[in-house]
């Protein structure tokens, strides 16, 4: 569906598969071998392809094998298991599965051992390990060993890879607080054990990381597609500056406004139909997207991303064929009735957002999968209504990290809590997605507040991965004051402990390695 996995798929990428051990020793050899794999441009070309592709795939050999040594390709996915993370542990879904691990989620009642949860937090580090082994072969001494004339193009490769690094330690900030922290300047294995690192300071880290690469990217809109850009790392500044009170203690909505606002003047627009963004052919034509996980039923076949997204929340009754998936249809995820009672029922123009299956929204039976409205927001189909020539089980759709309808929405936010900026473009801004959400501008407001915002962006963004932190930032994760079905594994919900507004440190590694001291309450 794009340039890089073209490449992925077109060039023998001679890397090191990387193990991940109980030491983190998640760093692929050098030296002789390192010479030939980057004795030239399209060798570090490759080797980028590699650490992206790293968030379609699970491992080198197909679906089923997993990069990550002794860890499941089941728990190995970077998409499927953030998406539970993030989603599972709130209203926007629940799951009829059984699985290791995945109960405690919509329960809140996980520990250090979670499957899911150690897999991924050993995905992000691998990827961590891939951008500091490549950008440990970039240094301009390599470069000039090996004869490489070209030092422009490999800083903006460079630029990238630490871009994708510091997306993954937001991650990991945002989810497990103060994890391990390695960059290219640490040893390589032996007995090197990464030191930890406050959440305060790799808030910090990031900052830093994310502001010194701009010059290095190209400008919005001009990068291949699938490939990061200066936009790319605007949103990502907005985001964690969004955060930053829970990251820091310190508010710093006016710089989330700031970035927000560079994105949203960087020559995005929205795509005019909304279903549109999650066909398989979002790819072409698309405005909106800034960044993306991409995906292809053919090159990047595995039992995650968009390809999990689309079969859990659909069964053998509702025809897998109508939506771009024939072989599929595996029946464990939907909402429960907090999300779609945030659509006003109405006899006017519906919002179009609103993309529902079934007639049952309450949930008698956790287990039971048409208990619950079913999510069809993820289509393996075409825009033009066709499905793809290779439709069987796994999807085409690329997944948005980044999209200007969520810059909008951290412009409203960052303007309600900051002052800064100007309340009519905000106003402005939240209509435009109404506008498209009803075709009209019957949906449109006159003045919005944070529980708007906070609304609006479950309307927009549901299923997207985003609900966790939003909940959190609001104070309505694990506090009594905000109930849905199911929270905390009470029919009609239940408070439960603030320890759970963070994950846990995995055992394995806090057993592994002192220099980690676990999360509270854990």
């Amino acid at each position: 569906m794009n340039n890089l996995i073209k490449i992925v798929t077109g060039f023998v990428v001679a890397v090191f598969f990387v193990s991940c051990t109980k030491n983190l020793d998640r760093k692929p050899n050098t030296g002789v071998f390192a010479d030939d794999v980057y004795a030239n441009l399209d060798g570090y070309k490759a080797q980028l392809v590699k650490i992206y592709s790293a968030f379609a795939l699970t491992g080198s050999q197909g679906p089923g094998s997993s990069d990550l040594g002794g860890i499941d390709a089941g728990t190995s996915d970077f998409l499927r298991l953030y998406w539970n993370a993030q989603e599972l542990t709130t209203d926007e879904a629940i799951c009829a599965w059984n699985d290791p691990g995945v109960p405690d989620f919509h329960n809140l009642n996980w520990t250090s051992s979670n499957t899911i949860l150690t897999g991924l937090y050993n995905r992000c580090m691998y990827q961590i390990a891939l951008v500091n082994s490549y950008l440990s072969e970039s240094t301009d001494d390599k470069l000039k060993s090996r004869g490489i004339t070209d030092e422009t193009t490999v800083h903006e490769f460079n630029a990238e890879a630490r871009f994708i690094r510091a997306y993954q330690y937001s991650v990991m900030m945002d989810l497990f607080g103060n994890p391990p922290f390695v960059t290219e300047e640490d040893p390589i294995g032996g007995s090197f054990l990464p030191k930890q690192i406050s959440r305060s300071d790799l808030f910090n880290y990031i900052e830093s990381e994310l502001k010194a690469i701009e010059p290095d990217l190209a400008d919005p809109r001009t990068n291949e597609y699938g490939r990061v850009d200066k936009a790319a790392d605007w949103a990502l500044l907005a985001r964690i500056y969004l955060n930053a009170s829970v990251y820091t203690g310190t508010d710093r909505s006016a710089d989330a406004l700031t970035y927000s606002e560079k994105v949203i003047n960087a020559g995005y627009s929205l795509k005019p139909d909304y279903k549109e963004l999650f066909y398989a052919d979002n790819n072409i034509n698309n405005p909106e997207v800034i960044f993306s996980i991409n995906y292809d039923a053919l090159n990047t076949q595995n039992y995650g991303g968009t390809t999990f997204l689309v079969n859990s929340a659909i069964n053998g009754d509702m025809d897998p064929a109508s939506f771009g998936v024939p072989s599929g249809g595996w029946g464990g995820n939907r909402t429960t009735a907090s999300l779609p009672d945030l659509f006003p029922s109405t006899t006017g123009t519906p919002d179009s957002r609103a993309l529902f299956y079934g007639d049952k929204s309450e949930i008698d039976n956790v287990g039971t999968f048409t208990d619950g409205l079913r999510i069809t927001k993820f289509r393996n189909i075409n825009s033009d209504g066709s499905t793809p020539a290779n439709a069987g089980t796994f999807c085409n759709i690329d997944f948005p990290l980044f999209r200007l309808a969520e810059m909008y929405l951290v412009y409203d936010e960052a303007q309600l809590r900051s002052g800064a900026g100007s309340k009519d473009d905000a106003i402005h801004y939240f209509n435009l997605l109404r506008e498209r959400a009803y075709g009209n501008t019957s949906g449109n407001v006159s003045d919005i507040t944070l529980d708007d915002v906070l609304n609006e962006r479950a309307r927009e963004l549901y299923w997207e991965g985003f609900r966790r932190t939003d909940l959190i930032r609001f104070g309505e994760f694990t506090s009594s004051s905000y109930l849905w079905p199911w929270k905390g594994g009470i029919k009609d919900g239940t408070g439960v402990s603030d320890k759970y507004n963070l994950f846990p440190l995995p055992s394995t590694d806090i057993i592994a390695n002192p220099n980690l001291v676990q999360n509270a309450g854990y």
